[in-house]
C-alpha cells in the first residue's frame, strides 16, 4: 500500500509520497511514487501514485511517451494541454484505459487491481491546481474549503490536515503538517515506510523549489516526530480527568 498527500495553500503546495509496495518480515519493496514534470517558468506538474504498480508504471510509461512524441499532441500529452484542468483529464482518461484493460486480463484469473493519482501542477498565466484522479478517470479538486488531497492509507494523516491546513496556512508550516501527517501514517501503518518523496511549488514560480528524497534516520524528520509525540503526551496529560466528565454526566 502506500500514502500520497497533496496539500494545497495560497503560497503553494507541498506533496509527499512514501515508497513502500510491499510490506512483509522477508519482502520489502520500494519504487518512486512522484514524478515531476517541468518547463521552468512555464509550466510545473507533478504526479503522485497509488495502487497497483501495474497499472501506474503502465499510465506514467504511456504518458511519457506522449510527451517525447516528435510532435505532441495538446490532446494527448498532458505537458502540451492549454490548462492544468485538460492536463488533469489526459491523465484520467489514461488511468482509466489502462485500468479498464488490465482489469479485463485480471478478471479471468478471478484478481483485481486499481490505482489512483494525485495531480498538481501550474501553468504561466494560470491559478495552482490539484486534483484526485480515481481509477474510472474521472476526478475531484482542492479547493478552499478542502485544501488537501490524500490517497492510500490516508485516514491516519488525516486528522491534524483537518485541524490544521487553512488556504492562509504558510507554505513552511503546511510542509511540517504534511510531514506530520506521514509520521502519524507511519506509525499506524506497516504498509506505509522509508524512504519519502517531498515536493513543494511556490504559487506563480511555474517550477519546482524543493524535490528531495526523506531516507529512514534524517535527523530533521526524526526530531520533528519525537518532538510531535511529546507535545501529543503533555496535552494529553494536561486534558479534564474522566472524573470531571462523569461529575457533569452525575449532576444531571
Amino acid at each position: 500500500m502506500t500514502y500520497c498527500v497533496g496539500v494545497m495553500v495560497d503560497e503553494g503546495m507541498v506533496l509527499l509520497s512514501d515508497t513502500r509496495t510491499n510490506a512483509g518480515f522477508d519482502n520489502i519493496s520500494t519504487f518512486k511514487k512522484t514524478f515531476t514534470y517541468e518547463q521552468p517558468g512555464e509550466r510545473v506538474i507533478v504526479i503522485m501514485s497509488a495502487g497497483s504498480l501495474s497499472i501506474t508504471q503502465t499510465v506514467i510509461a504511456k504518458l511519457e511517451e506522449a510527451i517525447e512524441d516528435q510532435e505532441p499532441s495538446p490532446s494527448t500529452s498532458f505537458m502540451h494541454a492549454p490548462t492544468i484542468l485538460q492536463s488533469a483529464e489526459i491523465i484520467g482518461n489514461m488511468l482509466s484505459e489502462v485500468s479498464a484493460g488490465i482489469k479485463q486480463k485480471m478478471a479471468r484469473m478471478e484478481q483485481s487491481a486499481t490505482a489512483s493519482f494525485i495531480v498538481a501542477g501550474q501553468r504561466s498565466g494560470g491559478e495552482q491546481r490539484m486534483f484526485l484522479i480515481y481509477p474510472e478517470g474521472n476526478f475531484i479538486e482542492a479547493t478552499d474549503d478542502s485544501p488537501f488531497l490524500q490517497i492510500g492509507e490516508h485516514k491516519y494523516g488525516k486528522p491534524i490536515l483537518d485541524r490544521v491546513i487553512l488556504p492562509d496556512t504558510s507554505l513552511e508550516d503546511a510542509g511540517k503538517a504534511t510531514l506530520l501527517s506521514m509520521d502519524s501514517t507511519l506509525r499506524s501503518n506497516l504498509s506505509v515506510g522509508m524512504p519519502l518523496d517531498l515536493t513543494v511549488i511556490k504559487n506563480g514560480a511555474c517550477k519546482v523549489d524543493k524535490h528531495y528524497r526523506i531516507e529512514a534516520g534524517n535527523r530533521g524528520f526524526t526530531a520533528m516526530s519525537e518532538a510531535w509525540s511529546e507535545t501529543l503526551r503533555d496535552g494529553f496529560r494536561a486534558m479534564p480527568s474522566m472524573a470531571d466528565v462523569d461529575a457533569e454526566n452525575t449532576s444531571e
